[in-house]
């Protein structure tokens, strides 16, 4: 098996997107390990304002109002950069890799600067192989998380 892979996609803004970790292969998880995204269009003349999430809840996480006291959110991140001042981009990325996945995730985006417009994202995950019990308790705590 892979020890690291690559999810990637373009989700509009106020869109949500399912990461896809069903049929997971028995005794291993994965952890997020790298969350970035990228805008889509017009790239050296557009104002970017963008957030997304990563939750392994029943419902996503608001990008814009993200609560670190939910165990579900798994990742947050964050792309600043302003066309008129010439600023650079600005980037701010926070991940919980110690949460085991097997279960499906859920990915929400928003861009509320410039024209709104789609935004990449990429996901890097690593697989972790578990024991009977410890894939016991991270399916039971993804399951109780995503059940709430």
């Amino acid at each position: 098996m892979k020890k690291e892979f690559v999810m990637r996609g373009k989700t509009a803004s106020n869109e949500q997107e399912i990461l896809n970790f069903s049929g997971h292969k028995k005794g291993y998880a994965y952890r997020l390990k790298e969350f970035q995204i990228y805008p889509s269009l017009n790239i050296p003349s557009e104002d970017t304002e963008a957030t997304a999430t990563i939750t392994a809840g029943k419902t996503a996480v608001a990008p814009t109002d993200p609560d670190f006291t939910d165990e579900g959110l798994i990742g947050t991140t964050m792309m600043h950069r302003n066309d008129s001042h010439n600023d650079p981009i600005s980037t701010l990325t926070v991940i919980n890799d110690t949460f085991l996945i097997t279960q499906d995730l859920i990915l929400m985006m928003s861009n509320v600067g410039g024209s709104n417009a789609p935004m990449n994202w990429q996901c890097r995950f690593e697989s972790v192989k578990m024991s009977g019990s410890e894939e016991a308790v991270a399916n039971y705590r993804q399951f109780m998380i995503s059940d709430e």
